[in-house]
């Protein structure tokens, strides 16, 4: 954006880029709600509001949740896409907010789905308010930031095609979310790299493709840019959740990454790393590892003793490189796609960036 995401070589999405974000998300869901904020958003009831009710069972969970903090890097992505795309990011700051409330709405249920305890250092939202509020709760950001399309003086065929691209995405998502709930149930005996790899694509990459495929369709330019940069975001978001499986088992500071140690292990997760030991591991190894994904209580050497097999397979080193070089490939695909600009080079800078992240 004006000046660009980067700020001495660190991305200020991190800081000041979180707060104009939810400012953003403040214009469609108060944080103190009221009959007038209500009509301006929802129209004239047919009878009544309890306006006490939405705030306490809709309003408070929400921002209890989006006040623990997440990286926002969804609408960073699609901002710098617009901008890539030779247009004032300014003019569709409001759209960039449809991927992250879904993203939101997907934790809290995801939460619900794998029985969490703990996200972003705090309890679970359903631990704090309810399985019922907080249900309904990530399923209203599902739809809330819609109301941007709704209410935008858009053209009627490009209002028509974001919300093709929200529907597509939509499927995709709930797609990926099946595979790995089976999965962590141990449902499959065995899981090739390239089904994790499709899952991933449906559940991380599809809302960084539903960021980009939106910032394509709303500048206008046309399906094959639409395609190119969606397959890129798609892959940016593949090798952003190996890399969130790698900080799961590696990285010390707890607090900076927001779930607890091992807790992909702890929930029985197959992650890229366990994926690689039970394609190329020892018979014996293979059904450790199994045993201890599988079992509905694990003690804290469990856990440890998993994330040794990972290591005596080099399986955090392979998945690691395995990033690398489909973020590479996915950007050599779409490179000859956009003109050369400063903003170019910062969308480069920052799908590495998410990458190389220790955090």
């Amino acid at each position: 954006m004006s000046g660009g995401f980067l700020d001495n070589g660190k991305f200020s999405f991190i800081g000041e880029g979180k707060k104009s974000v939810d400012k953003l998300i403040e214009k469609y869901i108060p944080r103190r709600i009221s009959e007038d904020s209500l009509m301006t958003l929802f129209g004239k009831p047919h009878y009544e509001y309890d306006v006490a009710s939405i705030q306490r069972a809709i309003v408070d969970p929400v921002w209890n949740f989006l006040d623990r903090g997440g990286k926002r890097w969804r609408p960073a992505l699609f901002l710098l896409i617009v901008e890539a795309l030779g247009k004032n990011p300014h003019d569709y700051e409001e759209f960039a907010l449809i991927p992250e409330l879904i993203h939101n709405g997907t934790i809290i249920v995801d939460d619900i789905e794998d029985n969490s305890n703990m996200r972003r250092g705090q309890p679970a939202l359903h631990k704090i308010y309810g399985t019922d509020v907080s249900i309904n709760a990530g399923n209203m950001l599902y739809f809330l930031p819609l109301l941007s399309l709704m209410r935008d003086s858009l053209e009627d065929d490009v209002k028509l095609a974001a919300f093709r691209v929200y529907a597509e995405e939509m499927v995709n998502l709930h797609m990926g979310q099946s595979m790995d709930i089976h999965w962590h149930r141990g449902g499959s005996e065995k899981i090739t790299e390239k089904q994790y790899l499709q899952m991933c694509a449906f559940k991380t990459g599809t809302l960084a493709r539903m960021a980009a495929r939106l910032a394509v369709v709303l500048c206008q330019k046309g399906e094959r840019m639409e395609e190119g940069l969606g397959c890129m975001a798609e892959t940016m978001g593949v090798a952003f959740q190996i890399q969130d499986d790698i900080l799961d088992v590696t990285l010390a500071d707890r607090k900076k990454f927001g779930k607890p140690w091992g807790n992909d292990i702890r929930e029985g997760k197959r992650s890229f790393m366990v994926v690689h030991v039970l394609e190329c591991g020892g018979r014996k190894d293979k059904r450790r590892l199994s045993e201890i994904l599988d079992a509905p209580r694990k003690r804290i050497g469990d856990i440890q003793e998993a994330i040794e097999i990972l290591q005596k397979y080099d399986s955090i080193d392979y998945a690691k490189s395995h990033a690398r070089s489909l973020v590479s490939s996915a950007w050599d695909d779409i490179e000859g796609l956009l003109e050369d600009s400063d903003a170019k080079r910062h969308l480069h800078s920052f799908v590495n960036y998410l990458v190389e992240r220790e955090f």
